[in-house]
């Protein structure tokens, strides 16, 4: 285990990516703009091409359309089987091509942007309409019915209160209930699709399957329903090191992929939490770690579940995209180890581990410390409670320039993964860390 300090720090001198880097310009940030601005420009070609309105009143059908593609797209993006497509898409691409399409590629977990994009776009959208079809009503020349008027104004509400929700402050503030809200607002409004679109059609004298939004709603309900139709309660073995930390053993018959995650539940309708799996190479089964890091967690290592909920399928996650490059530097800060250590029991990229801890033995157990050493060579193990808090960057930086490591992930909190991203990626070092868009 390496013990040396550094003073090696990231330079601090302007350049381009000391803007382009920026956590303020991230990937998920311009997605997110990126589908503002298509929708900008269909909103624009619509109106010099007459597609919204014509002396005959709004087109209140076409407006619905697009209102409903958008959340067509914000909702398959966060698909667990299309989430898994677009890692293994990404990750096809070889360590042989130029090291900035591989740092592009890498930033496929940034898909996020395409959601909140697609969902803020279709709710400004669904606006236009409840106003389209108010202007008609009020001008004689709209034919909606009295419930279309009804369910498009409360279909408005539901999307105001679900984006008010989902704004960064608030919902780490108040996740719990912004997870609720999502949840239950998000069912209601598809029940709400079904009847709107019926509405809709009747009110045009069309039949209930006619056009393209009977088509979107279907693959929307199933891609809703899906993950839960996998819905299932299962036993589980709890190792508690520490009063901070729980390692949970899962062998119900699945055995996930290094660099995936499944959700957890104490109770399915109310909260979930993702973790990342820990499989073994060679066993069945895998584990996951579990930090006191809140409420939930707290409960959950005080007094331990014998069974847990779990839903979906394995998902991929940030550190999947390690093979993308020829070595990567993990840095990761408690907990954080879970993600990691799938990577260095795989073996299948050369890696440098960074791990800042509290007291490593006596929080995760010489057990989960040992297999850590025997599997990744000479890592960086820092004790907080003995050292303090060392400077990540630095570390990071110094790790990178001595083993010659393509990339740095990191698995930290909020604040430190950004700065530590942001650090490296002003350097020229691709770096990749979770955006808690979720």
């Amino acid at each position: 285990m390496t013990t040396q300090t550094t003073n090696i720090k990231p330079t601090r001198r302007f350049n381009f990516r000391n803007i382009t880097r920026h956590p303020s310009l991230i990937e998920y940030r311009r997605l997110a703009a990126v589908v503002a601005i298509v929708n900008l420009w269909v909103f624009v070609q619509g109106i010099t091409g007459g597609v919204w309105q014509s002396a005959s009143g709004f087109h209140t059908a076409a407006i619905a359309q697009v209102a409903l593609l958008n959340f067509t797209l914000a909702i398959l993006i966060r698909q667990q089987r299309v989430v898994n497509l677009l890692f293994w898409l990404a990750t096809r691409i070889p360590t042989s091509w130029p090291l900035w399409i591989r740092w592009g590629a890498g930033k496929v977990f940034h898909f996020g942007g395409l959601h909140s994009g697609g969902a803020v776009a279709g709710s400004i959208w669904f606006a236009f309409l409840l106003f389209a079809l108010v202007s008609n009503a009020l001008n004689g020349t709209g034919g909606a019915s009295l419930q279309t008027l009804w369910l498009t104004g409360i279909m408005v509400g539901l999307m105001t209160l679900m984006i008010l929700s989902a704004i960064g402050p608030i919902r780490q503030k108040f996740h719990n209930r912004f997870e609720h809200i999502h949840r239950f607002a998000g069912w209601s409004l598809l029940g709400l699709f079904w009847l709107h679109n019926a509405s809709m059609l009747r009110d045009a004298g069309q039949p209930m399957t006619e056009g393209l939004a009977f088509w979107l709603l279907c693959v929307l309900t199933l891609s809703i329903v899906s993950p839960w139709l996998t819905l299932k309660k299962v036993p589980i073995e709890v190792e508690k090191p520490s009063n901070h930390a729980v390692v949970v053993r899962f062998n119900y018959g699945d055995t996930p992929f290094a660099g995936s995650s499944n959700a957890l539940s104490l109770s399915p309708l109310r909260e979930w939490h993702s973790f990342a799996n820990i499989p073994t190479p060679g066993e069945a089964g895998y584990r996951l770690v579990i930090s006191r890091a809140g409420d939930w967690t707290g409960r959950f290592i005080d007094t331990p579940p014998s069974h847990v909920w779990v839903k979906g399928i394995t998902t991929s996650g940030v550190a999947r995209i390690e093979v993308l490059f020829k070595k990567v530097v993990y840095v990761g800060t408690g907990s954080g180890i879970g993600p990691i250590l799938p990577h260095l029991l795989a073996h299948e990229v050369p890696n440098k581990l960074i791990w800042s801890t509290r007291s490593p033995r006596k929080t995760y157990g010489d057990a989960l410390v040992d297999e850590i050493e025997s599997n990744t060579h000479d890592p960086l193990i820092w004790d907080t409670d003995a050292r303090g808090k060392p400077n990540l960057s630095a570390l990071a930086l110094e790790a990178v320039r001595q083993s010659g490591a393509e990339a740095v992930i990191v698995i930290s909190n909020q604040k430190l993964t950004q700065q530590v991203i942001y650090d490296m990626e002003r350097e020229g070092i691709p770096a990749f860390g979770a955006i808690w868009d979720s």
